[in-house]
């Protein structure tokens, strides 16, 4: 990615802009003759022009673009506005006032260098199935090879940060992002949340979960997929507004099933509820003791695929309230099936992008 290029002659301008870059891992290209700028002027991903070099580089008549935003030190006068427009900028900016402001606008450039992360909707086709169990362990078997984020969609869960034993770690939660405004950058994100290692957590602080907003969601999910390669959601058997919002926003759905004809029966229904959206695919989860239908007549009886097929896992619950995760041993059922799991959805979204 070329970068970010800053027209400005004023040294003191140029340090604040500088350190901004280089906080947010971005390079930045200094120019300070207006003609010179204007030979760079389209390839840039973002432009700042200093407030009294805006009058020079307006009067060469640059082509109109995305991206240009006017930038001073101390109070702007009002002729800068009219120059900003003549301009095309998004923007006019005092950064002594708005060095947040920057930092999240050369942030997002090292965002959009790398690929979009895969979203992926983990749903319960009943109660019980453990679909919360399963996107807890997606999300940790894929932190061991990329940055990952568990999304708690679910505000009647227990809560994901109690199941990797992050319940005491700072960090925020979505009642902190409630009262953000604007556009929420993918490393404030990934600095904001409780994590350990590669694994972050996004979901609720103790007490009754509030009613969360589309906006929120909305940017939530946009700056998640930007930061991190892997994003797992775990959604509610029953969608309000905002798990609706997340799930028009996965890429893919994964619907856990309990293969009885109970459980196979309510997944179905709730198959049938997210045509429209995205096409599930189907993991079977089996329980130690019991009659149970097929893998073929689960399939058939959803009418999507059963991708993974699992046994029962010995010591899962021990595991979880120690807050270690289910994945406490790579050879564990669970580990396997979330690696089956994982490989396989993103050789299906590497396919559908091809």
């Amino acid at each position: 990615m070329p970068d970010a290029l800053l027209l400005t002659a004023d040294p003191a301008l140029h340090d604040v802009v500088a350190r901004c870059a280089a906080a947010a891992g971005v390079g930045l290209e200094p120019c300070a003759d207006p003609a010179e700028a204007l030979a760079r002027w389209s390839a840039a991903p973002l432009v700042l022009v200093d407030a009294a070099a805006a009058a020079a580089l307006t009067a060469l008549v640059p082509g109109r673009r995305d991206g240009v935003h006017v930038v001073s030190r101390g109070r702007v006068a009002d002729e800068v506005f009219r120059l900003a427009v003549g301009l095309g900028a998004e923007t006019v900016s005092d950064l002594e006032h708005a060095e947040g402001w920057l930092m999240e606008q050369l942030t997002d450039l090292g965002d959009h260098a790398r690929p979009p992360g895969l979203v992926v909707g983990v749903l319960g086709g009943s109660g019980g199935a453990g679909a919360t169990t399963l996107a807890v362990a997606l999300g940790q078997v894929g932190a061991r090879r990329a940055p990952a984020l568990l999304v708690d969609a679910d505000p009647l869960g227990p809560g994901l940060d109690r199941l990797v034993g992050l319940e005491r770690r700072h960090g925020a939660r979505w009642e902190a992002l409630c009262h953000t405004t604007g556009r929420l950058s993918a490393r404030a994100l990934r600095d904001a949340v409780p994590r350990q290692g590669r694994l972050g957590v996004l979901t609720w602080g103790p007490g009754e979960a509030g009613e969360l907003p589309g906006s929120t969601v909305r940017e939530a999910v946009s700056a998640a997929r930007r930061g991190h390669d892997l994003v797992v959601v775990d959604l509610p058997r029953v969608l309000d507004a905002a798990a609706r919002d997340v799930l028009v926003r996965c890429d893919r759905l994964v619907v856990v099933v309990s293969p009885t004809l109970v459980g196979v029966a309510a997944a179905a229904r709730v198959c049938a509820r997210s045509a429209g959206t995205v096409a599930p695919v189907l993991v079977v989860r089996r329980p130690a003791t019991g009659p149970v239908l097929s893998d073929r007549e689960v399939a058939a009886a959803c009418r999507h695929p059963v991708v993974v097929s699992m046994p029962s896992q010995r010591g899962l619950a021990e595991s979880v309230d120690l807050g270690l995760g289910p994945v406490r041993s790579p050879r564990s059922p669970l580990a396997r099936a979330a690696r089956t799991l994982h490989d396989q959805l993103g050789a299906a979204a590497g396919s559908a992008c091809a």
